[in-house]
């Protein structure tokens, strides 16, 4: 390995909030070993369009308590491209960067493979996503915070709830993945969840007016995943109407306010550990890794491995919510 490297940052796909301590941090550790950072500028299209500028430690003073993400982020389908990680490609080569940190969820890193599988370039990745669907990291950047902005909105929707003896459907980002749904409803102390990992022959809503709906409880909160898979809230609210018509129906979209905020201190915590180690892992000569936490602990995860796996979601989670919402 080199003695001095210079590294690129990105951020890539939808922002989370703690990217910026994420940034900071890859920033300031490999200032600190006395290596060259370049920002790169709204993910890859910055990458290939050459929107790249040396950062220094200044650069990203007072980030760290700042959401979204001050490297900008895009989604670029010419990344996808062979055509596209060419000019990127070249433009790494141009300012003599040999290695990226690349901050993003599942489809930024499966592109950071991509590249990584086609040019010599060595990549860390480090999971930056509300979604927490990274398989190989007990927690990603952005996840803490996105679970503490949707409890304060449902404890805020459940005075309504009860004051009109209404159901609730709220509907959570999380695409494929309940975590923010399941976590969130013991957290709010919802009536159920309906998330895709739930994949059993129980028609979900039937198993929620059994058992949730009692004559002591007139209204009810439910969180939903957004996944397409399901219909979200707006499916089952509609089924109620027309199977349940005894019910008074309403649904919330939270949608991008999930994303936005002031990261939590855990996320700034995690965000900075994710981030020194990033440099860490390039001083010890790793490449194509993940960085991610484990009981605690900083792991290593081949990227492959973070992309191809779904996460599971712990049933101790599903029988809590369960046993809870009597």
């Amino acid at each position: 390995m080199k003695e001095k490297m210079t590294i690129g940052i990105l951020t890539s796909g939808g922002d989370a909030p703690g990217m910026n301590a994420a940034i900071r941090a890859v920033t300031r550790s490999a200032i600190f070993a006395g290596w060259k950072v370049f920002g790169i500028y709204r993910g890859y299209e910055g990458l290939i369009n050459g929107d790249i500028k040396e950062f220094t430690s200044e650069s990203v003073s007072s980030t760290i308590q700042r959401g979204g993400t001050i490297l900008k982020t895009a989604r670029c389908d010419e990344f996808r491209t062979p055509e596209g990680r060419a000019k990127a490609w070249a433009n790494i080569q141009k300012f003599g960067i040999d290695a990226l940190v690349i901050i993003g969820g599942n489809g930024s890193l499966s592109g950071a493979v991509e590249l990584a599988r086609e040019y010599e370039i060595r990549v860390i990745g480090l999971p930056g996503t509300i979604d927490n669907d990274l398989y190989g990291t007990d927690s990603t950047i952005g996840y803490d915070t996105a679970l503490n902005t949707i409890v304060e909105c449902v404890d805020k929707i459940r005075d309504t709830a009860t004051s009109h003896d209404r159901i609730f459907f709220v509907e959570v980002m999380g695409r494929d993945a309940g975590f923010l749904a399941q976590n969130s409803a013991i957290a709010a102390g919802a009536e159920a969840a309906i998330i895709p990992e739930d994949r059993t022959d129980i028609d979900q809503l039937a198993q929620f007016i059994g058992r949730g709906i009692r004559k002591s409880k007139n209204s009810s909160i439910v969180l939903v995943s957004e996944s397409k898979k399901g219909g979200g809230a707006m499916h089952y609210a509609e089924r109620v109407r027309k199977e349940y018509p005894e019910y008074d129906v309403r649904v919330t979209i939270l949608g991008h306010l999930q994303r936005g905020g002031t990261p939590s201190a855990y996320d700034r915590i995690l965000a900075s550990r994710l981030g020194v180690a990033a440099v860490e892992a390039l001083k010890e000569g790793q490449r194509n890794v993940m960085i991610g936490v484990k009981n605690d602990q900083i792991v290593y995860v081949p990227i492959g491995r973070a992309v191809k796996y779904d996460k599971p979601i712990d049933p101790e989670l599903l029988n809590v919510l369960t046993v809870l919402s009597i």
